[in-house]
């Protein structure tokens, strides 16, 4: 993390995993105090369970990549990406206090969420955040995270949706589709022959994806932003061993060249689960149904 200017900043804190509604809310309230101050959002990564708990790290909502240029749409002037390890999390309160918000970020006004701590063992707290700036000239704001229903919108809730297939709630919550991005990969090429020619979506490990089933949604590839009927899973109509994947049909597009090209794939709704059908000519009635219901929801 390079060191920023010495004029005072508005800094944000937190690991914002999808930039939902509720990280939305508090970069809203930093604009609204900033006075003329730069806003900087800190933001870690990997996530910090990757340290703590490996065996519980959870997938993530979004790239590091995504998850930057979201924060600046969203008021950020500045994202500072703290990379989490095992020094750091070994680093006490007082030190992170002094060697990254004081002398680093140069905070005058630090916002946090009211659960937010930090330090070695999260022997830091709020309370102790506040005394700090005390000391070091800096203000602290604890902010409870936006709620839907009564029900905090958070990344955990976020990410349970997304994993059974609940795009559509999650959509509401993020303030925009969730959303997978890779590389156009080889696949099986059975969708090309048979009328349906997908982009095979890869390197996407670590990433959210969305319970097996049939999807309405947009494929992006570079300035291209086409409409697209989705697939997850291992098409079980077909007999032989396949793994689980990831492919998007560009409704209506013919001739597409896509491999080894950036892309990504936006959920918009989930039309059904995966089936398995009595031979080829009941899937591909059911594929046109699918194609159908999916381009009348993208032009909507």
């Amino acid at each position: 993390m390079s060191e920023l200017t010495t004029q005072s900043h508005v800094v944000v804190i937190g690991v914002f995993d999808g930039v939902h509604k509720g990280h939305q809310e508090l970069l809203t309230h930093a604009k609204s105090i900033a006075d003329g101050r730069e806003i900087v959002v800190l933001t870690f990564d990997p996530h910090p369970t990757t340290v703590f708990a490996p065996d519980r790290a959870p997938s993530m909502l979004t790239t590091l990549a995504d998850r930057v240029e979201l924060l600046k749409i969203h008021g950020a002037d500045q994202v500072a990406v703290m990379k989490f390890n095992e020094k750091f999390a070994a680093m006490s309160p007082e030190d992170f206090v002094k060697s990254v918000l004081v002398d680093q970020l140069h905070a005058s006004t630090v916002i946090v969420g009211r659960n937010f701590t930090y330090g070695y063992k999260a022997a830091g707290s709020v309370d102790s955040l506040i005394k700090s700036g005390l000391t070091h000239n800096f203000t602290v704001e604890a902010q409870e995270l936006n709620s839907d229903g009564g029900e905090v919108i958070s990344s955990s809730r976020i990410r349970t949706l997304v994993i059974e297939g609940k795009v559509e709630d999650a959509r509401l919550l993020l303030g925009r589709p969730h959303r997978l991005d890779g590389v156009v990969v080889h696949g099986e090429k059975r969708g090309r022959e048979i009328g349906y020619p997908t982009a095979n979506l890869g390197n996407i490990d670590g990433q959210t994806i969305p319970a097996d089933g049939v999807y309405a949604g947009w494929l992006t590839v570079g300035i291209n932003f086409w409409p697209a009927a989705i697939s997850i899973g291992t098409n079980p109509t077909f007999e032989g061993e396949r793994g689980r994947q990831v492919e998007a049909y560009a409704l209506d597009q013919e001739g597409l060249e896509l491999y080894d090209k950036n892309a990504s794939i936006e959920f918009g709704w989930r039309l059904r689960p995966t089936l398995k059908y009595d031979g080829l000519e009941p899937l591909l009635v059911q594929m046109k149904i699918d194609c159908d219901q999916a381009r009348k929801l993208t032009e909507a």
